[in-house]
C-alpha cells in the first residue's frame, strides 16, 4: 500500500475543525486500584466538557457499555470495541487529510509504552475497529508510535522528545533516521524538532511531550521549563528550551516559546485537550490551580478553558489530552 505522503494526506493540528473527539472508557481495576471508580468518574467529567463543544465518542469494551451509559451525557456515543486500556491517545487512530475534505486513519503499532503493561492486544486492533466502522481507508505504519508522544503544526513542523522515540523499548531495530522517515511518510510532515526529555514525574510514557509543551498556533508552543535550578525539571527544561530556540519549523520560522510554571500545583498542566472552542485543562481542584488556569486562558484567550479534576489521571499515567483523539471534519476515504 501507498503511504499517506504519496497519497497527498498528512495530520492536521489539534486545534483544527473537529468532527468528535474519541475516548475510550475505563475497563481494567488492576490498572486503577482503589481509583477506578473515580476515575471512571472523571473520564466521564472529561468527556461530558467536551461534549458541550463537540461529539464524543466513547470506545468501551462490549462488558462496559451498559455501565458507561449511565455516566455519560447525551452528546456522548457509547461504541463497543474489545478494549482494556483507556488511552486512546496512545493506542487509539491517527486521522490524516488530504486538504480536499477526505479524512483518512493511521494504525501505527501499540506496544503498551514498551510492554509495560500486559496483555495489550486488543488495545492494538482498536484503530482497526474504528476504520471499520467509519467506513475509512486505514494506513498500517510500521514502527510504534503513540500519539501522546509527538505534536504537530498542521503545516509540516512536528515536535517529539528524545527520550521516548529513541528508546530501545518501542522500535529497537529502527535507526533515528528510519523514525524520521516513517514519521514524514505517514504523518505528512516535513521538519521533525527533537526535543530531550520529558517531564520526571512520566514514570509509563517514558517521556511523552504532553506531558511538557502544547502547540499553541504554528510556531508557538507553551514550554515547561522551571527557572528555579532546585526544580527537578529544570535542566531538561532548559535544555528543551535552547533546542526550540534554536530550532526553525518547516516555515523557516524561529519558535516563539512562552514558559508554562506550574507552581505548586501538581496535576494542573500543559496535558490539556483543545477541542471546538475549548481547551479541556487538568486542575488539582485546589487553590493553585488558579494560576495555572490564568497561564493557559492568557495562550489561548479565544477558547473557553474549563477546568476538569486531573489527580486521579495523573496518578493513571496522564490527563485529558492522553485520554482523547480529534476525528477532523471530512468525509471518509474509502
Amino acid at each position: 500500500m501507498s503511504t499517506p505522503r504519496e497519497d497527498g494526506l498528512s495530520m492536521p493540528a489539534e486545534w483544527s475543525s473537529h468532527a468528535a473527539t474519541y475516548m475510550a472508557w475505563p475497563t481494567r481495576v488492576e490498572l486503577w486500584g482503589d481509583l477506578f471508580e473515580q476515575a471512571k468518574l472523571d473520564y466521564a467529567e472529561v468527556a461530558n466538557a467536551i461534549g458541550a463543544f463537540e461529539p464524543v465518542v466513547m470506545v468501551a469494551d462490549p462488558s462496559q457499555t451498559a455501565e458507561a451509559r449511565r455516566y455519560l451525557g447525551a452528546n456522548v456515543e457509547i461504541l463497543p470495541i474489545p478494549t482494556a486500556d483507556p488511552w486512546m491517545r496512545d493506542n487509539g487512530p491517527i486521522f490524516v487529510t488530504d486538504g480536499a475534505g477526505g479524512v483518512a486513519l493511521v494504525h501505527f503499532r501499540f506496544n503498551a509504552w514498551g510492554e509495560k503493561f500486559l496483555p495489550y492486544d486488543r488495545d492494538a486492533e482498536v484503530p482497526r475497529h474504528i476504520a471499520e466502522r467509519l467506513g475509512m481507508r486505514r494506513y498500517e505504519a510500521p514502527m510504534v508510535l503513540e500519539g501522546g508522544s509527538f505534536f504537530v503544526d498542521g503545516e509540516g513542523t512536528l515536535l517529539t522528545t528524545e527520550q521516548c522515540l529513541l528508546h530501545p523499548n518501542r522500535n529497537p531495530g529502527m535507526t533515528r533516521e528510519e523514525i524520521e522517515r516513517t514519521l514524514r511518510e505517514y504523518l505528512g510532515v516535513d521538519v521533525i524538532v527533537w526535543l530531550g526529555q520529558g517531564h520526571h514525574l512520566d514514570r509509563d510514557t517514558d517521556g511523552h511531550v504532553d506531558g511538557i509543551a502544547q502547540y499553541v498556533r504554528p510556531g508557538v508552543v507553551l514550554l515547561h521549563a522551571p527557572s528555579d535550578p532546585q526544580d527537578q525539571d529544570h535542566e531538561p527544561g532548559q535544555d528543551n528550551l535552547r533546542r526550540l530556540r534554536e530550532a526553525r519549523d518547516a516555515r523557516g520560522r524561529a519558535f516563539e516559546v512562552i514558559g508554562f510554571d506550574p507552581g505548586a500545583s501538581t496535576a494542573a498542566g500543559l496535558n490539556l485537550y483543545l477541542c471546538n472552542g475549548g481547551a479541556i485543562v487538568p486542575t488539582d481542584e485546589t487553590e493553585t490551580d488558579e494560576p495555572v488556569l490564568a497561564q493557559i486562558r492568557a495562550a489561548f484567550p479565544d477558547r473557553e478553558v474549563v477546568p476538569v479534576p486531573g489527580r486521579t489521571l495523573l496518578e493513571g499515567g496522564g490527563g485529558p489530552h492522553c485520554i482523547t483523539q480529534q476525528l477532523p471534519v471530512g468525509v471518509p476515504i474509502r
